[in-house]
């Protein structure tokens, strides 16, 4: 008896047709560069063919190091064509950090950019799964690299053969970028499915669409705008380096539709004196995600640019809530409800289901699920909370409620994690570089106000009795090992920290005087 495939509109296929039916339209634009959908495509497919010609696919994984540009696209989407799964890994990270996530994801081959690849240095000799003639160079040779035009000769531009199914991974996104070993966070074809087509059915994508992404291509963030508009055949516009002018100027030429924007971005927008001469008619979609924007702020973008805000809250793991344009008036301090395909509940410490307007940890199940952490099932099996029919729900780690309409507000964060720009900054990463400076006694690292980034890591230290107490002398020690979005703005010595019966650190209380400074709750 004959059967029919059990069919799903996997991205890779997606791609397929567009270039079919689309070959001359603009699929990418970074920079000087304009791809239209047939020639990216084909490079995609070359990518593809290269990596399958060396045995590279379904059950393995492949890093790629690159800044925003077209020929990043082209390698990631290249590798998913191929089956295998793709890593993208931070630019804010050091050398030490990134040889230590190419070997805990497991990748056998590395695409790397010239900064990249300088960068990584002799740290590239930790990743000990990396085949020997795994490591290709983009943007030019270097020794004990292959050289990415040399790595794509002679390959074809029609469509690989390998067989790709909604269950196998499509990446690893790492949850952090730490000194430590963040989570692998693995998701599959279906979720990264699921996130474009449910992404574009909320923010409005069409064909006709044009997304600008302002922030990096590895953040699981600018996927918000480049998969949904990409997905349904219109033109992703990529940002080489985020400028607030650059910003309204690009919005201005290009006639952009949509974009999306950390809060920190959002600022630096407001304050760009050209924003007043600014044409941004063409603009249908703001979106905000990383962090909630200060109340102020959010009114102000509403009154510069109209009502075309939707607020996105979320966590990686799979998780989403959007407060719409049409809902800022009735609900302005909610994050809204849970994106299409998804649901939301507020559990208890026990783990109980509350009623509405109670307030516990928020938890979400949906299609965009991720299928676990890497090589982590303890800590995938900790976030698990089943309902009553079994379903597997995630616990967020944040607190909040929930009311009879399913609107969710934020009260406050369950975990110490710092939203810095957008990025998730963990203060334990930071504690552990500070603790290794020999004048530090004890360390804790709290969040702090700031006007641009909304928040920042303060160092409180106490310092060793016998040693020279030169708070600036010890910032600047950790901070020259530490990543980018880590970095203190401020060390502060402390006799003391103020502890519960188990001697935990009560962060809250330390917060409690910056942000009532602010004028903002914690």
């Amino acid at each position: 008896m004959h059967l029919l495939d059990d069919t799903s509109a996997l991205i890779p296929d997606v791609f397929e047709v567009h270039a079919r039916c689309q070959p001359d339209k603009e699929a990418v634009v970074c920079g000087p560069v304009r791809r239209c959908w047939g020639d990216f495509n084909a490079n995609i497919n070359r990518v593809a063919h290269a990596l399958a010609a060396r045995g590279i696919g379904r059950g393995q994984q492949v890093a790629v190091l690159m800044g925003n540009a077209v020929e990043m696209l082209e390698v990631v989407f290249g590798i998913v064509k191929a089956g295998a799964c793709v890593v993208p890994l931070s630019g804010l990270l050091t050398g030490e950090q990134l040889g230590t996530l190419i070997d805990d994801s497991d990748s056998v081959m590395l695409f790397a950019s010239p900064d990249f690849r300088a960068r990584l240095g002799d740290h590239r000799a930790r990743c000990a799964k990396l085949r020997p003639d795994g490591c290709i160079a983009i943007g030019g040779d270097a020794p004990g690299w292959t050289g990415f035009e040399a790595f794509i000769a002679g390959a074809p531009a029609g469509p690989p053969l390998a067989a790709i199914t909604a269950q196998d991974r499509f990446n690893i996104i790492y949850s952090s970028g730490t000194t430590g070993l963040p989570k692998g966070i693995v998701q599959t074809h279906r979720a990264r499915t699921h996130w474009a087509f449910s992404n574009a059915i909320e923010l409005g994508m069409t064909e006709t669409s044009r997304a600008l992404t302002t922030t990096a291509l590895y953040s699981n963030g600018t996927w918000l705008m480049m998969l949904p508009v990409l997905f349904v055949g219109g033109t992703c516009h990529v940002m080489p380096a985020f400028g607030a002018a650059e910003f309204l100027a690009t919005v201005q030429r290009e006639r952009i539709t949509h974009s999306f924007m950390v809060p920190a971005q959002f600022l630096m927008v407001l304050a760009e004196p050209g924003l007043a001469s600014a044409d941004h008619s063409s603009l249908q979609s703001l979106l905000c995600a990383g962090s909630p924007l200060r109340r102020d702020t959010k009114r102000e973008v509403l009154q510069r640019f109209g009502n075309l805000l939707t607020e996105l809250y979320g966590f990686s793991e799979g998780f989403g809530a959007m407060l719409k344009p049409h809902q800022h008036a009735a609900r302005f301090d909610s994050v809204g409800r849970p994106v299409l395909g998804f649901e939301a509940c507020i559990l208890d410490d026990a783990g109980q289901v509350l009623a509405p307007g109670e307030v516990g940890e928020i938890a979400g199940y949906g299609a965009g699920m991720m299928s676990g952490y890497h090589r982590r099932p303890e800590q995938t099996a900790a976030l698990v909370w089943r309902d009553a029919r079994g379903r597997s729900f995630i616990r967020s780690g944040d607190v909040g409620r929930m009311d009879a309409q399913g609107f969710i507000t934020l009260v406050d964060r369950k975990k110490d994690m710092i939203i810095s720009g957008g990025f998730n900054v963990f203060p334990a990463d930071i504690e552990a570089i500070v603790a290794q400076h020999p004048a530090v006694h004890d360390v804790t690292v709290i969040g702090i106000p700031h006007d641009k980034w909304g928040e920042t890591p303060l160092a409180l230290v106490i310092p060793r009795p016998e040693a020279a107490q030169d708070a600036e002398a010890i910032q600047a020690w950790a901070n020259q090992r530490l990543a980018r979005h880590q970095r203190l703005a401020a060390l502060e010595f402390r006799d003391d920290f103020p502890r519960n019966a188990l001697g935990k650190v009560l962060k809250r209380l330390l917060r409690e005087p910056y942000w009532a400074t602010a004028g903002r709750a914690i």
